[in-house]
């Protein structure tokens, strides 16, 4: 078993760059597209991991969900971070989701920002 602080292996390839960008657009979406799209799409991710108790991506540059891996332990790992292994997916499997959807309904609707790229702040109907 591999302490909390060795980094998982995967393999660099094009799901890797793929998920990193998938993953950064989870960050930075609350300011690029209307807080309804990011609800819509946090759901979609909660429900991958309810429904497959996976991240679907990680299969495509082999990490393994054994030891409780995910991507962000990885990447956080690459950075010199130590942190546990199993808190990190407990937080991003459960919570993170939640917490920038209501980012994003914070950000745009309490503060009024409009989103930079897609669809406004209004309701669809």
């Amino acid at each position: 078993m591999r302490s909390s602080t060795e980094a998982a292996k995967l393999e660099i390839n094009g799901m890797f760059w793929a998920h990193l960008f998938v993953t950064s657009l989870a960050w930075v979406g609350p300011f690029l597209f209307s807080w309804y799209v990011m609800i819509v799409a946090y759901i979609c991710v909660q429900m991958q991991y309810q429904l497959f108790n996976r991240c679907l991506m990680n299969e495509g540059h082999e990490l393994g969900e054994e030891d409780h891996n995910t991507f962000y332990h990885y990447l956080f790992t690459k950075m010199g971070m130590t942190l546990e292994r199993r808190g990190v997916k407990v937080f991003v499997r459960e919570r993170l989701n939640y917490f920038l959807g209501a980012f994003a309904v914070f950000w745009q609707v309490y503060l009024g920002f409009e989103p930079l790229l897609f669809f406004s702040n209004a309701l669809p109907f």
